[in-house]
């Protein structure tokens, strides 16, 4: 009998006990993680943004980005999210239905826009994004792409989608003039918008109309982008510029400029930038030019880049901002005209770059060699004059002039260093040497300027600073351009790397206006203040025997405002 009531005591204890052990246990898993940066549509790494991690069964995770745009999020429960990002002055950016397996590390980029914000058209000659570098476009290129780490996690670069919002600015500014003939007006008024049609389409206008006491010129730019299947995106663009003439009895200047372009990838390699711009120019007669343009990139790693570039015009000299500049500034799109006995010619340059960059944590380095020949170059003077023999073209609305220089070929190498100083502060150092147009003698003489010129080489250090103060938001960026000599044009006039920069000492500020929050928009002061202490005047007598200058980069003071919707 004992052994009976045991054994009904073992049963009735598995009896119950069997019950619980049946019981679901919950499941271990590994967490999934999430990462990306967030950027504007310039590029520019935007501080300070929140990121969201949303679910119907799961509280939501918020994060910031840090001084370089990136965020990361870890430790949550794998399923499907929604991720929202917003930043202030942004529209929120949204992606939707993203799968999360245990373990998994998914890389999502996200890019910003706002309402009315400056349209940054590619240019046609394949300039730097806000001094981001090469390798940087593959990881926010607007294609998925699947990629593996070093631990052989896979990760997915997930597309930017489009945003069918109109997107404009508008903006005022006023100041001296800093360039040569057509030059930008002592005040102007500048626009842009831009509008998503269908899925893949988007069209661009952008504007800048000058007016007051000096050139009033205007420029007006349209752009059609579509993006196909394939990664691809090619654009179309038309660019008309109009300079007035002061008298009847002078001619006016007027141009007409034909831009396409496209880009695609072959694997996750070799990224292959190309395009053209056919320009005619009317004025004392008609010229026409056919400019190609290219470059192709191939990624050895995620941080080496090897590139080959070629460009037959002048990089913009707004992109050494390092970030947006004036909006709808086209000036950089003008035809590089002179005059020679009476008759319009117009500047054909061609450049040859081979560059390698690597990126080491916080610090970006590049090593270039490049080959320029130009033919007719025009190039910028200060100061007004009598008479001439028709070799100089005057600007009679700034006092500015145009003359040709004799055809040059010039060698030379490049040395770019960029580090992130601080959160906010990023400084860059840039060396080259080799060859610059110089004259043969200090006392030449205007009229025969293109007999007077030969190449000397050159060193050139320039050193930026960029960045942003927090509390104020205020961008600001301060560079130095040293030359170890006189030259009549810039070392290396076609660097479009990290550290372009304009020749000796330049300041651009762009200031948040505090106190407008109940504008549907925001509103910027900007300040553009270039060659401060004027360096680089060299002295030439003209026909008349009255001196003028020749310089690389005029004195310029220039402000005004910016009203972003």
């Amino acid at each position: 009998m004992p052994i009976l009531r045991k054994l009904g005591f073992f049963a009735l204890t598995l009896g119950l006990a069997l019950p619980v052990w049946c019981v679901d246990k919950p499941e271990t898993f590994s967490p999934a993680t999430i990462s990306g940066y967030v950027r504007n549509a310039a590029g520019a790494p935007q501080m300070g943004a929140m990121v969201e991690l949303l679910s119907s069964a799961t509280h939501s995770l918020r994060v910031f980005t840090n001084e370089a745009g990136f965020y990361s999020i870890a430790g949550f429960v794998p399923g499907v999210y929604n991720l929202r990002v917003s930043a202030p002055a942004f529209l929120p950016a949204f992606r939707e239905r993203i799968g999360l397996h245990a373990g998994n590390h998914a890389v999502i980029n996200v890019t910003l826009s706002t309402l009315f914000e400056a349209i940054q058209v590619a240019p046609a000659n394949g300039s730097s994004d806000d001094d981001e570098w090469k390798w940087v476009l593959r990881s926010v290129s607007n294609r998925p792409i699947l990629r593996v780490l070093d631990d052989h996690t896979p990760i997915l670069t997930e597309a930017t989608q489009r945003n069918h919002e109109l997107k404009g600015t508008l903006s005022f500014l006023a100041g001296s003039q800093s360039d040569g003939f057509g030059s930008a007006s002592d005040m102007s008024t500048g626009f842009s918008m831009e509008k998503g049609i269908f899925s893949t389409d988007t069209i661009g206008l952008r504007g800048n109309v000058g007016y007051g006491t000096s050139s009033p010129s205007a420029v007006l730019r349209a752009s059609f982008q579509h993006k196909m299947d394939n990664g691809s995106a090619p654009l179309f663009a038309v660019t008309m510029r109009s300079l007035p003439a002061p008298d009847i009895t002078l001619h006016s200047f007027q141009a007409l400029a034909i831009t396409t372009a496209d880009s695609f990838n072959l694997g996750d390699v070799l990224e292959l930038k190309f395009g053209s711009e056919l320009q005619t120019i009317q004025f004392m007669g008609r010229v026409t030019t056919f400019r190609p343009f290219g470059t192709a990139d191939f990624h050895f790693s995620p941080n080496t880049v090897l590139e080959y570039r070629y460009a037959t015009s002048e990089p913009d000299n707004q992109a050494d901002r390092g970030f947006d500049p004036a909006p709808a500034d086209l000036n950089g799109s003008g035809a590089h005209v002179s005059m020679t006995g009476y008759s319009p010619t117009v500047e054909h340059a061609h450049h040859q770059e081979l560059s390698i960059s690597h990126r080491m944590g916080k610090t970006n380095l590049q090593l270039a060699a490049y080959y320029d020949r130009l033919s007719d170059p025009a190039l910028t003077g200060l100061g007004e004059f009598g008479t001439d023999n028709g070799t100089v073209l005057p600007d009679l609305y700034s006092g500015t002039f145009t003359y040709q220089g004799d055809d040059f070929h010039a060698r030379g190498l490049r040395a770019v260093l960029q580090h992130q100083l601080t959160p906010a502060v990023t400084g860059t150092l840039d060396y080259e040497y080799g060859g610059a147009l110089d004259l043969t003698a200090r006392n030449a003489a205007l009229e025969n300027l293109s007999e007077s010129t030969l190449i000397h080489n050159r060193q050139s250090v320039a050193g930026k600073l960029t960045g942003m103060l927090p509390k104020s938001k205020t961008r600001w960026m301060a560079s130095y351009r040293w030359i170890s000599g006189e030259a009549l044009a810039p070392i290396d006039m076609f660097n479009a790397s990290a550290g372009q920069a304009d020749p000796y000492l330049n300041l651009f500020i762009r200031q948040p206006i505090p106190g407008t929050g109940f504008f549907p928009g925001h509103i910027e002061a900007i300040v553009d203040l270039r060659n401060l202490l004027a360096e680089g005047y060299v002295p030439v007598l003209g026909q008349d025997m009255h001196t003028v200058y020749l310089v690389q980069s005029a004195r310029s003071v220039r402000g005004g405002v910016a009203f972003t919707f």
